[in-house]
């Protein structure tokens, strides 16, 4: 007989019977989710349910209050630069330049005589990163010289340049308008097959979802269960071209054909929000 937990522990990144609460609130109850390597998805769920709290539990910027997550076979601990994390508001210094804020990882920790013998190396390196994400000729602008989208790209540079096993997106493009979010949707995707990387997507737009993702995972309350708080309600592959929606004139008709249970437990208005 097959041990399921042994199945979970030996997955990519593992989250085993993670239950989380604030304030004596459950959050999330008797979660279990597993992700290999390679896979792009991406979670939804109704406002509160607990999907930017995962994301925090993934990366450690919070404790779990039971279970277990694991990565690459080990214990997750505090942040660190295997778990890349790129949030909604962009994590750019305004004093420093488009380079130096790339490049600002590999200068943390060091001597001042060990970054000058190691500064031109890291910014050819972050030169490049540049290149691969379209804004080498903005180096040498500030934050404040440049689009939402062209901060985002930055954001995904900074982090890209730490070489991340995972990457982390916490509804990174929900403060662009539809234009520059359709350009970074495709953006992500030609990043996502080129680092041949793992990424965790959370959004509340299911469209984006669809667009983006090779795996759809949705959160909510399990209503037959007495733990108030969320677990993973809906996982499927929508890597299916059939299914997955495209960047085409055609997606809307694509849409239409999303099961009714995704886009309800997707949009449930009855979820408290905040969380």
């Amino acid at each position: 007989m097959i041990d399921q937990e042994d199945v979970a522990r030996s997955a990519f990144l593992s989250c085993i019977n993670i239950c989380h609460s604030y304030q004596g609130k459950d959050v999330l109850s008797n979660l279990d989710l597993s992700i290999q390597e390679g896979e792009f998805v991406t979670l939804v769920g109704p406002s509160g349910c607990g999907k930017s709290t995962l994301l925090r539990l993934i990366i450690g910027q919070e404790r779990v209050g039971s279970g277990e997550i694991i990565l690459s076979g080990e214990p997750i601990g505090p942040p660190d630069p295997k778990r890349g994390v790129v949030f909604q508001n962009y994590s750019l210094f305004p004093h420093l330049t488009v380079l130096e804020n790339v490049i600002l990882s590999k200068k943390l920790g060091l001597s001042r005589w060990a970054w000058r013998n190691l500064r031109r190396e890291a910014e050819e390196e972050g030169r490049d990163m540049l290149q691969m994400v379209k804004m080498i000729d903005h180096a040498k602008k500030y934050p404040h010289q440049l689009s939402g989208g062209q901060r985002q790209r930055v954001a995904i540079a900074q982090t890209l340049l730490q070489k991340p096993t995972i990457l982390c997106m916490d509804e990174p493009f929900s403060a662009l308008d539809p234009k520059t979010r359709e350009s970074l949707q495709l953006f992500l995707k030609e990043i996502w097959k080129d680092f041949k990387m793992t990424i965790l997507f959370v959004t509340h737009d299911l469209e984006e979802a669809l667009i983006l993702g090779t795996r759809l995972v949705s959160l909510g309350a399990n209503q037959s269960s007495s733990a108030n708080g969320s677990k993973v309600l809906i996982d499927r592959d929508i890597s299916d071209p059939c299914i997955q929606a495209t960047l085409d004139a055609e997606r809307r008709n694509k849409l239409r054909g999303i099961p009714e249970e995704i886009r309800r437990l997707a949009t449930d208005p009855t979820m408290d929000d905040g969380v």
